[in-house]
């Protein structure tokens, strides 16, 4: 062993030969003599790929390292074999490897090519081989007799199609939908509110300024002035016709007064001595109904040549107005032509109107059972100017214009305020009266 401890081994790194077992006495001969051969081999390690790499591995990303491959070798994609159907077990087992030919169940290659025999040539067949025909309950008909009776007749379809139907079975989901499935392409018409080109925030009139132009605030007190007076006028005419009305009404209960029958109940009964004069001149003035007497030959053959000239003479006139409506078709047409065209700009320019309408909004117009309002001038007097920034007071509510704002622009419905009705009678406390004997007990 001590032979061993002190064999000289040859450095795998190039050093000069050492002891694989140095002393170890004390501890500086401990440290110098302790081995180091892993660490300087990892090192040396480095050191390789420093120079071959450039640097660290462990230093570098994995892109740098690594590289993902999607394309692929053309040359290794062209040496592995294709798929293909014919290289299954399953298609080569099924694969003809005899010359003998298959033998198939039917006898016959094509089966449309046998004939069906219909229910009388099957009976007629029956008839000629003579064998036994069965009719209902598995009794044997005599065909001579068939259709003589209703007990010989041939089974029916009920009794054919007998015991395939279970009434006890669950029914299935019967379809109560009986409306044709088509759908009806409805016209593609555009919706009023595209055409609408109203602004959510319209801009105020130059005249609602706090220090307007002359011109601008006379401008806008005349068109109050107009909107005031078309509402006195509609008031006006609204009272008109109240008082026509009462006036109407006045009259017929005047008048129900001083009959003495209710409205609605008069009744004209007529003396008696007049109903008689009446039937009297009824009866002498009835006609005296005169039994025609028969005609002659002559008389008939007169009708006869009569009825022939009219005849005649209506297939004249009817041949003379078709000679002339072809003599003027063209005159008809160019009329119906313009009469078309005339009907054609009318409709056109409604239709501008509409829409010219349709953009300055839904002010004004009946939407269901309300009319969209038009909304409230807001304008002042001269003697209410404040002429200054500082002075001015703020008017008006910007709820109710964009309140307005969208009705007028078809985002909701007119609507109405409805107010609270009031109780037209006091409520009524009344104490039932087995509380009241509860009370006494």
């Amino acid at each position: 062993m001590a032979s061993e401890g002190h064999k000289k081994s040859s450095s795998t790194l190039g050093a000069p030969a050492q002891h694989t077992q140095g002393s170890r006495k004390g501890k500086k001969a401990w440290r110098k003599h302790v081995d180091i051969e892993d660490i300087e081999e990892s090192m040396e390690g480095m050191r390789a790929e420093e120079r071959v790499v450039g640097s660290a591995l462990q230093k570098k990303t994995d892109d740098e390292l690594f590289q993902v491959d999607v394309k692929g070798d053309a040359r290794v994609r062209k040496s592995l074999p294709r798929f293909s159907t014919s290289l299954l077990s399953s298609a080569r087992i099924l694969s003809q490897r005899s010359a003998v030919p298959a033998v198939f169940s039917r006898t016959s290659v094509n089966p449309l090519k046998r004939k069906t025999l219909s229910y009388e040539e099957k009976g007629r067949l029956l008839r000629i081989g003579k064998r036994p025909r069965r009719g209902p309950f598995n009794a044997i008909m005599d065909p001579t007799e068939m259709g003589s009776g209703s007990a010989l007749l041939d089974v029916s379809e009920a009794a054919k199609n007998s015991g395939s139907y279970d009434v006890w079975n669950a029914r299935g989901p019967v379809d109560t939908d009986t409306n044709d499935s088509t759908q009806v392409k409805h016209p593609k018409t555009p919706h009023p509110r595209s055409l609408i080109a109203l602004a959510a925030v319209p801009s105020p009139h130059e005249g609602t300024s706090y220090n307007p132009l002359v011109t601008s605030h006379l401008d806008l007190l005349r068109t109050a002035h107009e909107i005031e007076e078309r509402r006195l006028r509609e008031a006006q005419q609204l009272e008109e016709v109240q008082a026509k009305v009462d006036a109407i009404r006045k009259a017929r209960h005047d008048e129900t007064e001083t009959v003495g029958v209710a409205l609605g109940m008069t009744v004209d009964v007529a003396p008696v001595d007049e109903a008689q004069e009446d039937a009297q001149d009824g009866e002498e003035a009835r006609p005296v109904r005169h039994v025609p007497a028969r005609k002659t030959k002559q008389e008939r053959r007169k009708a006869e040549r009569r009825k022939a000239e009219k005849r005649a003479l209506a297939e004249k006139i009817a041949r003379k107005r078709m000679l002339a409506s072809v003599d003027s078709a063209k005159a008809m047409r160019k009329a119906l032509g313009r009469t078309l065209a005339e009907r054609e700009r009318v409709r056109t320019e409604r239709q501008q109107a509409e829409e010219e309408r349709l953009k300055k909004g839904l002010g004004g117009q009946r939407l269901g059972k309300h009319r969209v309002p038009e909304g409230e001038v807001d304008v002042q007097l001269g003697e209410e100017l404040s002429e200054s920034l500082r002075a001015l007071k703020p008017e008006g509510n910007l709820f109710r214009d964009r309140f307005l704002s969208m009705q007028q622009r078809a985002l909701i419905e007119p609507r109405v305020p409805i107010l609270p009705r009031k109780r037209k009678h006091k409520v009524k406390e009344v104490e039932k009266f087995a509380w009241k004997h509860f009370e006494r007990e």
